[in-house]
């Protein structure tokens, strides 16, 4: 992956893209395949925020049902489907178990069963995958029973049963973007991390946007990129960067929303998710993940600008109190906290001002009606529905342009790295043919490197430092350095949480870091003060809030 800067020689391209979180990865990835030249900037690093900040789930949206948006259900039920084809190594079917209660409505074992019976019937199509190993079974219930015994966690009183469903997992997302990113430089596009947008660039009238301006965070330069179209993907931020449109925001009506996670030890059994109705009406979850449980999320307004945002100790007590309330003998304490993430979630201001019942849906804004021509708005959206949004986006360019853009073919086009059509067999495969290397350490870089995970261990056999363990789950310290080669990781933090699992279950420990660091120094230019600095940036960065 060769990051675009100012030297590079491409000055004008069909789209800009602003903004790398998966909605800009997905429609920069749509954009090349369909033949356009195409340039995305992140102001970050990839993925780093709203993108990252996920439950780590593809899902069909059951909760929507309650709100009938039926059309959402089933797109997000068919986009599941597609990202179980095309990224299989990164998508996995899960089942997830939803306990009934005698005193929760929400939680009625016949509603239930009736909203489960109509999320079978619009995801008709879920046994359609590429890999048979993928198929996800309609619903089953279960008596009050049987459900303890898969999870005993599951709070007794008025326990009436519970259902066992189906929905997927995403292992790693910010893998998963990063996939999209580079699937789509492999069809053309051009890419840079660390580069912020600055300003539009107008034609004389000041009526339509011809470009950008860009100011490359690595080199300290400031650079003009030309383009048909600009596509606004700034997730939280996209009313900040309208606004550097002369600073008109009309038709954008931009909310949000904090939604955190934290991560313990292994508090549930590893056979599913457990889902459950808090006792102030809302969903949390635990989610069993690399050995530890992942709980989550909260959904509460957020007023500020997306740059402030900090998880606060609030907000995690606040968590861990409803969790507590929800299921039978936790007792988590602010001391079982191991990590913590949130982010901002943007939200369509359309149905409610509550922003736990607004719509997930997804807004395309073209600003022509606002005096701002070829430059369109992304609003809202989520993860599982990102590719669809994408094509969508993609066909609002070719309705506006005169560009000849042929039909989308990303639902039918395996993603860089992922071309598996039988996971279970690739990972048996890739661990006969690597003995050297443990069996955990192969199946999880067959995982989040897929077909590609050869080169990883390349740079182990060639270096038997580089082979470390850094901890239980299967991350090596080649990984590093591939990230640092090959990935556009340009600090710590991007390698040890957007490149590897290093630091995905929080702080792996001063020694830890240490060692990453030096192992990346000579490719990324650090000499030991920087090497200091970094450790430190990222030893706070990964620090639990104590107020």
């Amino acid at each position: 992956m060769q990051r675009y800067t100012a030297q590079s020689e491409e000055k004008s391209f069909d789209v800009i893209v602003i903004g790398g979180g998966i909605s800009g990865a997905a429609i920069a990835y749509e954009a090349a395949t369909r033949g356009l030249r195409v340039v995305l900037f992140e102001k970050g690093d990839f993925s780093e925020a709203t993108s990252a900040a996920s439950s780590k789930m593809i899902h069909g949206g059951l909760r929507y049902l309650s709100n009938m948006e039926y059309g959402l259900v089933r797109e997000s039920l068919r986009e599941r489907r597609i990202l179980e084809n095309i990224a299989p190594n990164f998508v996995y079917p899960c089942p997830m178990l939803f306990p009934h209660y005698r005193s929760q409505l929400k939680s009625n074992k016949w509603l239930v069963k009736i909203g489960l019976t109509l999320y079978d019937l619009l995801a008709f199509d879920k046994g359609r995958t590429w890999d048979t190993g993928k198929k996800i079974p309609n619903h089953t219930t279960l008596s009050a029973r049987k459900a303890l015994q898969v999870q005993p966690v599951l709070r007794r009183e008025g326990l009436t049963g519970a259902s066992l469903f189906y929905d997927c997992l995403n292992i790693f997302p910010e893998r998963l973007a990063l996939a999209f990113v580079r699937s789509a430089m492999t069809h053309g596009a051009r890419a840079a991390n660390y580069a912020k947008v600055t300003g539009f660039l107008m034609d004389r009238k000041g009526a339509t946007v011809q470009g950008v301006t860009v100011h490359d965070r690595i080199h300290d330069r400031a650079y003009e990129v030309r383009g048909t179209v600009t596509l606004n993907c700034a997730g939280p931020w996209v009313d900040s960067v309208l606004a550097m449109a002369r600073g008109r925001r009309e038709g954008l009506h931009m909310r949000r929303s904090e939604g955190i996670h934290i991560i313990t030890k292994a508090l549930i059994e590893e056979n599913s998710i457990v889902s459950a109705i808090t006792p102030a009406g809302r969903h949390c979850f635990l989610i069993p993940w690399r050995g530890h449980t992942l709980i989550g999320t909260t959904d509460q307004p957020y007023e500020g600008h997306p740059d402030d945002y900090r998880v606060t100790r609030r907000s995690i007590e606040d968590l861990i109190a409803a969790v507590n309330a929800s299921f039978e003998g936790l007792a988590i304490t602010y001391a079982d906290v191991r990590h913590c993430y949130g982010g901002l979630r943007p939200l369509v201001e359309t149905q409610t001002e509550e922003t736990y019942t607004s719509s997930r849906k997804y807004e395309i804004h073209d600003h022509q009606q606002d005096g701002l021509d070829h430059l369109m708005t992304v609003e809202g959206g989520k993860w599982t529905t990102s590719r669809h949004l994408a094509e969508k986006v993609i066909d609002r360019v070719r309705e506006k342009t005169a560009l000849p853009i042929p039909p989308s073919v990303s639902e039918r086009k395996y993603l860089k790295g992922s071309r598996i059509r039988d996971m279970n067999a690739f990972l048996q495969r890739s661990k006969a043919a690597h003995p050297d290397f443990s069996e955990s350490t192969v199946a999880y870089l067959g995982q989040i490197y897929g077909t590609q995970f050869n080169a990883v261990l390349e740079l182990a056999r060639q270096d038997a430092a580089l082979a470390a363990p850094m901890n239980a789950q299967g991350d090596i310290l080649a990984q590093a350095v591939y990230a640092a080669r090959h990935e556009m990781a340009i600090t710590l933090k991007d390698i040890v949480l957007h490149r590897t699992g290093i630091a995905t279950l929080g702080n792996p420990g001063e020694d830890i870091l240490q060692r990453v660091a030096r192992a990346v120094a000579d490719d990324l230019g650090w000499d030991q003060k920087r090497v200091q600095q970094e450790v430190e940036q990222t030893n706070v960065m990964l620090q639990i809030p104590v107020d």
